[in-house]
């Protein structure tokens, strides 16, 4: 057997980019190594730099493989190559991070080296960092939900969208759900490219009561899917079009044509597949950027329907655990369920709330159940955490 490699250097349009354990593999299910990684990225630049070229990015970085959870690094690495742009950009919190833009393939493969499994891109173009010239639909199916389901949602999305000007581009989120990208003119602001998704999503619901929900409470949302407006806020980021995700089968977030939404499923997008759908097919999201749009008739939409009624409804809710992984976070639920079986009947799949909380730098995880569906003399009261972990700990105020 052959001694692991330190290191392999690539030329890249030019450049010379450093390939740190170019062996280590980081999918073992289907054997793919970080050289590989980087080469698929290279393989289909031209579609990635589509999605996530010339926008600040904040680098999630896997260093410990993908069976740990990544940390977010919003501020560039300050030892890094001179062609490796990047912007400043300023939050209503009073802080600022100096992010990464990647512009080429070069760049892309050097991301990549850092642990970027996936590529986060904000909304916006370097040159513009105060006008989004993407609006983000992303439809997040509740568990209960199929595939069906979240297609059918998808189709309500695109018919709003047409109804308002707009042209929406699908793509598999490379998890469970639906992205759909909607280019701009960037001559809004963040609040109100927010505002007018939205505004799609309160139009997808009344559209569609049944399959879809704009309800922000996820206790309330039941089983169906839904559509996430908020992704659309300054400080958000999605993974962007031709993303490896961190899950065992190297699956791909893959963008596809209308006609192929109901035939295809996620599953069938990993690295291999989509490296030869690529080299056949190219990037059905070629012409996007020759689509931008306009909000003036959402938001004029906007004005006619008002704020939002929120549900101040007060759902029986306990809260099961707080911990720094997932796995962590459900073996508390095991426990819980273990001295609850007279409970655990009642529930639905939607009455299982697992969240995965944004912290300082990386995912915490918090388990909640809904006991809306439990008799309500049989329901349990809210109980010492399986696990009480805080994420804050240590921490300074403000850090």
């Amino acid at each position: 057997m052959s001694a692991a490699r330190d290191s392999e250097t690539l030329e890249i349009d030019g450049r010379e980019v450093r390939v740190s354990h170019p062996d280590k593999v980081v999918f073992p299910e289907p054997g793919l190594t970080k050289l590989d990684l980087i080469r698929y990225y290279l393989a289909v630049a031209d579609g990635a730099l589509r999605g996530a070229g010339d926008r600040p990015m904040v680098l999630k970085r896997f260093v410990k493989g993908i069976d740990n959870e990544a940390f977010f690094q919003k501020r560039a690495p300050e030892k890094r190559p001179d062609w490796i742009d990047t912007a400043t950009l300023h939050y209503a919190r009073g802080t600022s991070a100096e992010e990464v833009v990647v512009r080429d393939a070069a760049a892309l493969a050097w991301v990549v080296n850092l642990g970027c499994i996936d590529l986060n891109p904000h909304p916006v173009r370097a040159a513009d960092l105060d006008h989004p010239d993407e609006l983000r639909v992303d439809l997040d199916p509740m568990p209960g939900v199929e595939w069906a389901q979240l297609v059918d949602v998808a189709f309500v999305v695109r018919d709003v969208l047409a109804d308002h000007g707009l042209t929406g581009w699908p793509k598999t989120s490379g998890s469970r759900g639906i992205h759909l990208l909607v280019r701009l003119e960037p001559r809004w602001e963040f609040p109100d490219v927010r505002l007018a998704a939205e505004t799609i999503a309160r139009e997808v619901a009344t559209r569609a009561p049944e399959l879809a929900t704009a309800r922000w409470w996820k206790e309330q949302r039941g089983e169906r899917v839904f559509v996430d407006f908020n992704q659309n806020a300054k400080d958000r980021t999605v993974a962007s079009a031709y993303s490896v995700r961190p899950r065992p089968d190297a699956r791909v977030s893959t963008p596809l044509g209308w006609d192929e939404l109901r035939l295809r499923r996620p599953e069938e997008f990993t690295v291999a597949t989509v490296l030869e759908r690529f080299a056949e097919l190219g990037d059905p999201m070629v012409g996007i950027d020759e689509a931008a749009g306009r909000l003036d008739s959402l938001l004029a939409l906007a004005a006619d329907l008002g704020p939002a009624e929120r549900d101040e409804r007060e759902l029986p809710v306990v809260e099961i655990a707080r911990a720094e992984t997932k796995d962590e976070a459900l073996a508390g639920f095991e426990r819980w369920k273990a001295r609850h079986t007279d409970v655990v009947e009642h529930l639905r799949p939607a009455d299982v709330l697992v969240d995965g909380m944004r912290g300082s730098s990386s995912l915490w995880y918090r388990v909640r159940v809904n006991l809306e569906h439990v008799p309500e003399g049989d329901r349990p009261e809210q109980e010492p955490l399986e696990v009480d972990y805080d994420p804050w700990k240590g921490r300074a105020p403000g850090a």
